[in-house]
């Protein structure tokens, strides 16, 4: 994933290269990238007839060799301590090759598919960038670095975990030259508001980062790995910014962190499995884990980020002594709804739907339209599990670069061999009616089809892993 360090940024395209041109102020460099050779140089400014308003690009490659990812529409979010936010809305996919003729047809399927793998990341909401703040890391990192690590570029000391462009950067991270073209994107949700209580205007903002490490869907990715990473880990940072001061409460939110899974198996709650030959306590106590000590349910996590605020802003005076949060209705309905978008986008991301109960997070009650959403995402949430997942899963893997495209290999990876079972299925849609000249036969007719379709009925349930959409590309810790 390749970004670029500059307010704006101009395309040029020709048959042999792409070409990157920074139009800050006093800048003549201009980013070359071979579409042969793949190569990538810095060269002077170049004078080109024609161009076309970019802002970051991204590099994957495939069967029909590298493609170029660019943004090509962005929303500003806000100011954050006078740096720009930018949210990307929009995205355009360039090929390196002018044309295919070099694959064969299971390559050119695959290549296709990879490039609607790579097409749903970038439509799932959730990437933000800023060309001049390291949004990877919270304030209280940033307020106990060196002077050294603030003259690194914002790629060299970005925290990895929350790099979701970093596979897609790793030509560019090996040329320092290049690194002020390259910028960190974050995954996750942002949201920034003025807000005013007592007549005291203040900063508050949310920031929910999304790991890259362990990344995944709901069910096929559960626990940890053996490095200590846990399964969708989510690392939010509230912010208050009043007049001068600021203040940062970070909280963590992870899968389980144990050695388990819970595979989609056509059920509604599939059953979760606990490895029973893993170490687990050794694995919770290592370095990459130590952020996830707690585990709180939702409405208890709620109350003691109420707290917490609730003291943020008695310490720099916003808030008077003896007063309550409640009591603030204005900032009290932007604070809940804020946390509610929040988790709606993190459910998004994860699960394919919006969070439950969000309605009690809004209003602080059930209500019967909250309800009837919670059984509809439900439903949505099982459609998804059981037979959409694993083609989101295998784009999650690809994008990040857990699965590489390998140019020379000759079996298709997104083939998957069938077997008696799935002759089963087709008895399903054998079954019609059909005249006949006596009740007897009628009878025994609708008989014989109707076991054979309660038979089949019950082989799929009962081979249910083999029924559902699983992942092809990265074969994860299977627990039998």
């Amino acid at each position: 994933l390749i970004t670029y360090a500059f307010k704006f940024l101009l395309r040029h395209i020709t048959p042999e290269k792409f070409y990157v041109e920074a139009c800050d102020d006093g800048a003549d460099d201009v980013l070359t990238i071979d579409r042969v050779s793949t190569e990538v140089t810095l060269d002077s400014y170049l004078c080109l007839y024609s161009c076309l308003f970019y802002n970051y690009v991204y590099l994957a490659l495939f069967f029909a060799g590298n493609y170029l990812i660019v943004i090509t529409k962005k929303t500003k979010i806000g100011e954050f301590f006078n740096h720009v936010i930018w949210k990307a809305t929009d995205f355009d996919v360039l090929s390196y090759k002018k044309t295919m003729l070099h694959l064969t047809d299971i390559q050119l399927q695959d290549n296709k598919t990879f490039l609607a793998m790579l097409n749903h990341v970038l439509s799932v909401d959730g990437f933000y960038f800023s060309t001049t703040y390291d949004l990877t890391h919270t304030l209280q990192r940033l307020s106990n670095t060196s002077p050294e690590f603030q003259e690194m570029s914002l790629l060299e000391r970005a925290d990895q975990r929350f790099v979701w462009n970093g596979h897609l950067l790793r030509e560019l991270s090996a040329q320092p030259e290049v690194h002020r073209f390259a910028l960190p994107v974050l995954h996750g949700f942002i949201t920034m508001h003025s807000c005013s209580i007592n007549g005291k205007y203040f900063d508050w903002i949310l920031i929910s980062r999304r790991s890259c490490f362990r990344a995944g869907v709901r069910y096929y990715v559960r626990g940890i790995d053996s490095e200590g990473h846990a399964a969708n880990f989510v690392e939010t940072e509230q912010i208050v910014h009043y007049n001068g001061s600021k203040a940062s409460f970070v909280q963590t939110r992870g899968s389980i962190p144990v050695f388990w899974s819970q595979r989609p198996n056509l059920k509604y709650k599939p059953l979760p499995q606990i490895n029973k030959v893993a170490n687990h306590v050794c694995t919770f106590y290592v370095p990459h884990i130590s952020g996830i000590i707690q585990y709180l349910s939702f409405c208890v996590l709620l109350i003691l980020l109420s707290i917490m605020f609730l003291r943020f802003i008695h310490r720099l005076g916003v808030l008077h002594v003896g007063q309550k949060l409640e009591e603030q209705d204005e900032f009290e309905k932007i604070y809940k709804n804020a946390w509610a978008d929040n988790a709606n986008a993190c459910a998004k991301q994860y699960a394919g739907t919006g969070a439950l109960k969000t309605d009690f997070t809004r209003t602080g009650k059930r209500t019967q339209l909250g309800l009837i959403m919670d059984g509809w995402n439900s439903l949505i949430r099982y459609y998804k599990n059981n037979f959409s997942d694993g083609f989101r899963q295998d784009s999650i893997d690809l994008f990040l670069g857990n699965y590489s495209v390998d140019e020379l290999e000759s079996h298709s990876p997104l083939s998957v061999p069938r077997d008696w079972k799935f002759l089963a299925v087709r008895n399903l849609y054998v079954f019609q009616v059909v005249e006949s000249d006596t009740w007897t036969e009628t009878l025994a007719y609708v008989l014989f089809w109707g076991v054979a379709s309660i038979g089949t009925f019950f082989i799929i349930l009962y081979n249910g892993k083999d029924f559902v959409d699983a992942p092809r590309l990265v074969q994860k810790e299977k627990i039998d």
